[in-house]
């Protein structure tokens, strides 16, 4: 296969996302050998010194810094992957681009349209490669979901639902802010269930179904003042805590979409439904491997829901992996992203969702959040 050419990652940030990008760097090179390009872990960036260095050591990166500013300007980097809470992105992003570096970046892109257009313009006008960590398009059987909608065999869209649901801030003494806890902060992450977890739903529904043209939206803040771990004092909770929203696409079709942070018992319950002409599809996070289909052009007394179990190697990205029957996990979506990235490398083609692609989805959640102020319908202005 020769020799491959290296890309040189500095990563930035060593938390639960900092260590999803670690394993897939280290996995994408032995199952996807054909690649011309392979990830060098050049460098890991965070505040901690002894924490990042730990970090640098069990994951296998060369050096570590503690000022991303000097980890930028090294030019043993290539590519720069930004795992930071929210309000860190657009500085970064746009330092980076600026550089000449590529830019790899968790979502959302932003905490705001307004933040996240710089970003768009700063790795457009450097003609860097980029792409924003959407990682749930690239779970075989959604990206399966993405093929039979493109073929047209559900025909017309009729309804879009989704939903996002998990459990972890119903007890009201957890306190907001800090490390662990910036998604509880607004101003570190910008919103709460919407930037967070309908970000994913949004992302999702558009690449299946294509743009959301406008919304209306109503949000609750359940518990309202938690201690801030920077103040030790009870602050307002400003972020939302659960987000209810319908929308009409561009193609004509409705959008229910629903996410909490407290409905017990549901950890991390991603699910969605496509009802079509012909036939519809659901899928769920707990069973990522199975997408549901019912075709209604069956013969009647064999028509019925059928379960997909997308394992067979003639489906996305399975060949890479087992034999049929076995199946792959979440990890896997972003070695999946990586290879995409890297790929798109070789052919110069964009690896999406690229930043301007995430911009849109920062539209509709912005939109989300105004409706629900304002308690009316707001168009979103998505171009897709």
């Amino acid at each position: 296969m020769g020799i491959k050419k290296e890309i040189r990652i500095g990563l930035i940030g060593y938390g639960f996302m900092g260590r999803t990008h670690s394993n897939a760097y280290k996995r994408m090179g032995d199952f996807f050998p054909e690649l011309e390009y392979r990830p060098v872990l050049k460098a890991v960036c965070a505040r901690n010194k002894e924490r990042v260095k730990a970090f640098a050591e069990q994951w296998g990166y060369e050096s570590f810094e503690t000022d991303w500013k000097t980890l930028i300007g090294r030019d043993d980097i290539d590519a720069v992957d930004i795992c930071t809470p929210n309000n860190m992105h657009s500085e970064i992003a746009i330092a980076a681009a600026e550089a000449g570096k590529m830019v790899l970046c968790e979502k959302p892109l932003a905490r705001t349209v307004a933040e996240g257009q710089p970003m768009v313009e700063a790795v457009e006008k450097a003609g860097v490669k980029n792409t924003v960590w959407y990682n749930y398009r690239r779970i075989p059987a959604v990206t399966l979901a993405k093929q039979l909608i493109d073929s047209g065999k559900l025909g017309k869209i009729f309804h879009y639902r989704a939903n996002f649901l998990q459990d972890w801030t119903i007890s009201p003494e957890l306190p907001q802010g800090g490390e662990g806890l910036w998604r509880l902060d607004n101003d570190a992450a910008g919103s709460g269930v919407t930037g967070d977890l309908l970000a994913h739903c949004i992302d999702t529904a558009m690449w299946l179904n294509g743009g959301i043209k406008d919304v209306s939206a109503v949000t609750e803040t359940f518990i309202k003042e938690r201690v801030h771990t920077a103040s030790g004092e009870i602050q307002k909770v400003d972020i939302d805590d659960a987000c209810i929203f319908h929308c009409h696409f561009d193609n004509g079709s409705l959008g229910l979409f629903e996410s909490t942070r407290y409905a017990r018992g549901h950890k991390a319950l991603y699910t969605f439904e496509i009802n079509g002409e012909h036939a519809s599809i659901k899928w769920n996070l707990h069973d990522l491997s199975r997408l549901e289909y019912f075709d209604h052009r069956d013969e009647s007394i064999e028509r019925g829901w059928r379960s997909i179990h997308v394992t067979d190697g003639d489906q996305p990205y399975m060949d890479k992996w087992w034999v049929p029957g076995l199946s792959i996990g979440y990890e896997h979506s972003f070695v999946h992203q990586v290879a995409d990235f890297f790929k798109s490398i070789e052919t110069g083609e964009p690896c999406s969702p690229t930043f301007r692609e995430a911009q849109e989805t920062q539209k509709v959640c912005e939109a989300v959040l105004e409706s629900s102020k304002s308690r009316s319908w707001k168009n979103t202005g998505v171009s897709w």
